[in-house]
């Protein structure tokens, strides 16, 4: 069985944030790859500033590169229609039937998951990896969590790892990170004021959205 994390997200663009939470996750769990999944219309955003799919999934592939676990994924952009988290998850088990899967969240997106369509089901059929962000506490999901229901969290740290049989059932792991205090929209500004973005996103991805002159 292997063990697959489904790291979904709008990426416009995709950051040295999102490559830093990822390398995290590895470090305290033994998942056998990790899936960047760039949405095709993402429910919870604004289109005004959204790149095409088509570039965005680019810059991703991109930012995979030399990272053996890391992998990208088109099953949201292939889908003309909202990426909704339940839906993508059961694509995923049709096409890769014997995986075990974790989707891998920002705790600022988990705070809002009773937004998300049938997140109860969502919850029953996968784990989930909450990622500490910046101004969002561990301690609010929790409180998410307990409203939710029974379902059972972990604080996950050097001392404290998942074992075989916590891996094998759906739980919420809790993942504080130091994080990267970075975000897209950030980025997108400083690229709309013609300012730099070195250091924030790969120095391939950037010279991808120079050569392609997108968010100007």
């Amino acid at each position: 069985m292997a063990l697959t994390g489904l790291f979904g997200g709008t990426f416009n663009p995709i950051h040295c944030g999102h490559l830093k939470a990822a390398k995290e996750v590895l470090k305290y769990f033994p998942l056998n790859r990790i899936l960047f999944i760039p949405s095709y219309i993402p429910p919870h955003k604004s289109q005004k500033d959204v790149v095409p799919a088509e570039d965005r999934l680019k810059m991703v592939e991109i930012a995979c590169q030399g990272q053996p676990k890391f992998q990208t994924s088109d099953v949201e952009i292939r889908t003309p229609q909202p990426s909704y988290s339940i839906v993508t998850l059961r694509k995923m088990k049709e096409i890769c039937p014997e995986d075990k899967f974790y989707f891998i969240a920002g705790s600022d997106a988990f705070l809002e998951i009773e937004t998300w369509k049938d997140y109860k089901e969502l919850l029953k059929e996968c784990s989930f990896i909450v990622v500490s962000r910046p101004g969002f506490e561990l301690k609010l999901i929790k409180r998410v969590i307990e409203n939710i229901g029974p379902e059972k969290f972990f604080r996950i740290d050097e001392s404290l790892k998942p074992t075989d049989k916590e891996l094998s059932v759906n739980i919420v792991y809790l993942l504080e990170i130091e994080a990267f205090n970075i975000s897209s929209s950030e980025i997108r500004k400083r690229l709309q004021a013609g300012l730099q973005v070195t250091g924030l996103v790969p120095r391939e991805v950037e010279e991808y959205i120079n050569k392609h002159q997108l968010y100007r």
